[in-house]
């Protein structure tokens, strides 16, 4: 038999099982679906048989995503809107409503960041990052309850790791994202009785995003939070899809208000100190206490 600390192996143990979860007729609507971890969600959902509208600033990423999920076999439609524009946001999502009818499924993965030390990020700096991520998480939100299966709808939030642990270098998103996860309890809170459940996930590290980019540049950073990720291995899209796919569906009814992450274990200690880590010497750049 051998033990874990003889174990080498890196690859996700979900690549060799068969999916279980069917969303056929469903529909789904996930905000900034065009790029990362929420194109893989919305993949993911036209695999299950989920039909999908997609939204995303841009309209060239838009209309690629609708070929893919329709390569796909799924039933999608696309629009181009900025989350921080609450009336373009409530048009797309009333065109979504007109097209399929309620929406089964919400997903609400408004993202924008970038590593900055306190001293070194401006006003607009910090409030760009805010208005992304925690006003554009209430625009989605709040303009799709109208449009929502109730009783029925599930909305799923897209968090990060920043929002529970304080990392150097992080100050806007931790506060934005923070700002997200308690934003999710209120909602699941005020809208349960809609019969509406709330929950968000926190992806970890997961490769080939912009976020990763951004946050490891470089190989030697890469292996660093490899490294401080009690799996050790970076995540993919699918494995937070994973991860959503079961809150959106059956299995997870009696499941609202909660901040799930799929990260690996990563939260666990090992993400603050390593996004700290890399972000020194920004912190050095500027010379602050």
């Amino acid at each position: 038999m051998t033990s874990p600390a003889e174990s080498t192996s890196t690859a996700p143990i979900s690549e060799g099982f068969v999916d279980t979860i069917d969303l056929t007729g469903k529909i789904a609507f996930v905000a900034g679906g065009t790029s990362g971890i929420n194109l893989g969600i919305a993949e993911d959902f036209a695999r299950a048989g989920a039909r999908v509208a997609v939204m995303s600033r841009s309209p060239d990423k838009v209309d690629a995503t609708v070929a893919r999920l329709r390569q796909l076999g799924a039933e999608a439609i696309g629009a181009s809107a900025d989350v921080r524009d609450y009336t373009a946001v409530e048009a797309v999502l009333a065109a979504a409503h007109a097209h399929f009818g309620d929406i089964d499924v919400l997903i609400s993965g408004a993202a924008g960041n970038f590593p900055a030390a306190a001293l070194g990020l401006s006003p607009n700096g910090f409030k760009s990052v805010v208005d992304i991520d925690l006003m554009g998480s209430f625009n989605v939100a709040r303009a799709a309850y109208q449009f929502l299966r109730k009783p029925g709808a599930s909305i799923i939030s897209i968090s990060a790791p920043q929002a529970v642990l304080p990392s150097t270098t992080q100050a806007h998103v931790c506060a934005a994202k923070a700002g997200v996860d308690m934003l999710t309890k209120v909602l699941a809170l005020e809208w349960g009785p809609a019969g509406i459940r709330v929950n968000g996930v926190i992806p970890g590290a997961i490769d080939g995003t912009e976020g990763m980019s951004r946050l490891a540049p470089t190989e030697q950073d890469r292996a660093l939070i490899t490294d401080s990720v009690p799996l050790r291995r970076l995540g993919t899209p699918r494995d937070v899809a994973n991860v959503v796919r079961f809150l959106a569906s059956p299995l997870a009814s009696y499941v609202s208000g909660v901040i799930l992450a799929a990260d690996g274990g990563w939260s666990l200690g090992g993400a603050a100190t390593t996004i700290s880590a890399i972000g020194q010497p920004l912190l050095d750049a500027v010379g602050g206490p």
